[in-house]
């Protein structure tokens, strides 16, 4: 189970609302980490995103000091990190959203197993968005025996 993730963004207060949004949450300033913001969703296990300025990634401490910021002044404009989520929103709001902040926003078919809608925050990181219905597919249909059943019919290369 994942109770939070963290991610770089450009504008970090614009995305932790949008994410909040998307969950029927809030937003919050992150006071641990400089110009960082959390998206919480208000659900019983505490899931939150904290969105940190993507100059600023985390870096390990010294010894049992926690993760501090590492300034960057050549982030990456991509990353092979996404994150999938529920919403209770529809697909037209989802998309709503998007073309409201300028992100490209696009439903989408994972191999006909579940949809998603692939929002681009900033235009740079994918979150899929699951809509109720997608989130009953992805239930159904993303489960270890399917990927027991891929791994025997799609082999992986040496």
């Amino acid at each position: 189970m994942i109770f939070h993730a963290s991610i770089p963004a450009r504008d970090p207060e614009r995305v932790a609302a949008v994410i909040a949004e998307i969950w029927g949450g809030q937003s919050f300033r992150f006071p641990p980490w400089p110009g960082a913001w959390v998206a919480m969703a208000g659900d019983a296990r505490g899931s939150m995103v904290e969105v940190y300025p993507h100059t600023m990634p985390m870096a390990p401490g010294n010894g049992a000091e926690m993760a501090r910021p590492h300034p960057d002044a050549a982030p990456r404009p991509y990353a092979c990190f996404h994150l999938a989520i529920a919403t209770d929103l529809s697909v037209d709001d989802i998309l709503a959203i998007g073309a409201r902040e300028g992100w490209r926003a696009v439903p989408c078919s994972r191999g006909g197993v579940f949809d998603v809608v692939e929002l681009w925050l900033e235009n740079g990181l994918m979150f899929e968005v699951l809509t109720p219905e997608m989130q009953d597919d992805y239930r159904t249909g993303v489960t270890i025996d399917m990927w027991r059943f891929t791994r025997r019919a799609a082999p992986v290369p040496a």
